[in-house]
């Protein structure tokens, strides 16, 4: 089994049934804040390999959603920018393992740590919160 590294963004009910859904592989997790982070444009960058710039971005994102960003009109660079200054921005969970790394929950080396996919399984992308876009913590706590 794999030690996996899973930035994620706390208390997202989506990212807590991806974590549960790792676990019951028999994976290792050591969960991270995606939001508390110190990232790096560098290190950031190598979690989105060479998906397409607009796939980087978490499409609930409250900035995605209102049209103040627009992920398929935006280069890498400036892509990359954005996300170091808002970490919301980011798909999420960023995962990390000894055989690789990836954004969101779709992909290698996710697939490969999970196994057979069961068909009427409840689907582990996408936000799962009745007031999408997802509320920004920091929001959250004021109210």
């Amino acid at each position: 089994m794999a030690i996996v590294t899973f930035y994620e963004k706390p208390g997202c009910g989506t990212n807590a049934r991806q974590k549960l859904a790792l676990s019951n592989a028999g994976h290792t997790l050591e969960v991270r804040s995606l939001l508390a982070e110190p990232w790096t444009a560098e290190r950031l960058r190598g979690f989105f390999g060479d998906t397409p710039v607009a796939a980087w971005f978490n499409p609930a994102a409250p900035k995605v959603k209102s049209g103040a960003v627009d992920p398929f009109a935006v280069g890498a660079a400036a892509a990359i920018a954005l996300m170091l200054a808002e970490p919301l921005l980011i798909r999420r969970p960023l995962v990390e393992t000894d055989s690789g790394r990836c954004a969101g929950f779709d992909r290698e080396p996710v697939l490969s740590l999970l196994g057979p996919s069961d068909p009427g399984a409840r689907p582990l992308e996408g936000c799962s919160s009745p007031h999408a876009p997802c509320p920004d913590p920091a929001e959250r706590k004021a109210s």
